[in-house]
């Protein structure tokens, strides 16, 4: 029920337009480097990258508004005392980032072959499509801890700001982890968006795709410790703030 909610107000959303503008632009930027710079085998990375950083960028925007939101319209306070779970009610709501990261690999394979003829066509279709919906779920596990911190702090959009593009790098969404330093590089592994980045490249490329159960398992298991974390801590948090009577905080 709150995944069909939240697709209906996605629709309407100012940062559903803005990912959608962002996304391409970023395709844009990123491809013009590396046909610029004679590497056209790089195309993959470069529609790749616009569609997980639109992911994680949506989920983020969410994560901060299903609670914020809620609070401004002096409904929190009913969803919390409600038989159902309001974490689940978050996830489920997450859950619809899915649908934008199809959208922004539609949008990111439009401009490469518009613009720069560089018409990418799956080389492994099933573990590309299996690893965008990883990776969507992956997103929402992650970002429903997030939720937690914006029911703690009102002002969402400070670390909303400040977890955008360390997750970008740390998730080696264009620059794969492997040419980061090494001393960052085990910070990587436990960061969802490299493993979906990597096996996504993979995916688009010829090369057979290797380990493809066991990485999609790395990928599932790292959403489903943030989902976990996410239950625990909301629960924890909740229990909080009702003692303070903070909840309706704005």
């Amino acid at each position: 029920m709150g995944f069909a909610f939240q697709l209906r107000m996605i629709r309407r959303s100012p940062d559903t337009a803005l990912v959608c503008v962002t996304a391409p632009l970023y395709t844009l930027i990123l491809l013009a480097i590396t046909e610029h710079g004679g590497r056209g085998d790089l195309a993959a990375y470069g529609v790749v990258a616009p569609t997980l950083m639109a992911l994680w960028t949506m989920a983020l925007n969410l994560a901060g508004q299903i609670i914020t939101e809620e609070r401004i319209l002096g409904t929190l306070e009913g969803l919390v005392a409600a038989p159902a779970s309001l974490w689940v009610l978050v996830i489920s709501r997450l859950s619809a980032v899915t649908v934008v990261g199809l959208v922004a690999f539609a949008e990111a394979w439009l401009v490469a072959g518009a613009a720069f003829g560089r018409w990418i066509v799956p080389a492994h279709g099933a573990v590309f499509l299996i690893t965008l919906s990883a990776a969507g779920l992956a997103t929402a596990g992650t970002a429903s801890v997030l939720s937690t911190l914006f029911v703690l702090a009102p002002n969402a959009r400070t670390i909303q700001n400040t977890l955008t593009y360390p997750f970008y790098l740390l998730g080696g969404v264009m620059v794969p982890v492997s040419h980061l330093p090494a001393w960052l590089r085990p910070a990587s592994a436990v960061v969802f968006l490299s493993w979906a980045a990597d096996l996504l490249r993979d995916s688009l490329l010829d090369p057979p795709v290797h380990h493809v159960a066991l990485r999609l398992l790395t990928l599932a298991v790292l959403g489903a410790a943030g989902a976990a974390i996410g239950a625990v801590l909301l629960k924890q948090v909740l229990r909080h703030v009702r003692m303070l009577g903070t909840l309706a905080r704005t």
